[in-house]
């Protein structure tokens, strides 16, 4: 049986989900993107949040973590445990169909061969839908989602920018990025940039 792992590069670090989570069997650190990401999508299930998606142009390899499952998965059914930890659909009877990605709305799981000692990795691969990708553009969406109901729940851009960072996770845009926020708010950090947001959230 081969050896499969999820390779986790954004939330699904510190949040892989209920259907994924009892089934890792380790978590491997240390390892590296085999592709560029940014924060290049910004994400309908997040009130418009910027996350980071592979891209072609820009961006930069990132330190990730593999999520190593039990043996006892299968590639298919770890295709359909990630597919639906990232479109809404856990607990559901709904499977991943591969397809490519022909539009912004498109997931596709991806799969790397022999990568970092297992037989095969998956990826999830968003398409990326921000045009204007400068650090202002960013912030303003980052904004904009920790004022509306993404932020109660914590799943805005800026709480989003926090638990990438607590990952060690770092783009070229990142740095400017997350002072655009600071500024934005007139505040002292990511934390009280949320809070300011939380507070002014009927200020749009």
């Amino acid at each position: 049986m081969s050896t499969i792992g999820i390779l986790a590069y954004g939330s699904l670090i510190e949040s892989p989900g209920h259907e994924i989570d009892p089934v890792i069997w380790e978590r491997r650190k240390g390892v590296k993107t085999p592709f560029s990401i940014e924060f290049a999508r910004s994400s309908f299930t997040r009130d418009g949040a910027p996350t980071v998606v592979p891209v072609e142009s820009g961006g930069s390899p990132v330190h990730a973590t593999i999520l190593v499952l039990l043996d006892t998965v299968s590639q298919e059914r770890a295709e359909d445990l990630l597919w639906r930890r990232e479109t809404g659909n856990e607990y559901s009877d709904k499977h991943y169909v591969p397809q490519s990605i022909k539009d912004y709305s498109m997931r596709v799981v991806k799969h790397i061969q022999d990568f970092a000692g297992l037989d095969i990795v998956l990826y999830i691969c968003f398409s990326a839908n921000i045009v204007d990708l400068t650090p202002g553009k960013l912030a303003e969406l980052a904004v904009k989602s920790a004022k509306a109901n993404a932020g109660k729940s914590r799943k805005d851009g800026i709480s989003y920018l926090m638990s990438l960072k607590r990952q060690g996770i770092s783009t070229p845009l990142m740095k400017e990025y997350e002072l655009e926020i600071i500024r934005k708010t007139s505040s002292a950090s990511l934390e009280d940039a949320w809070a300011w947001c939380r507070k002014n959230k009927y200020n749009i």
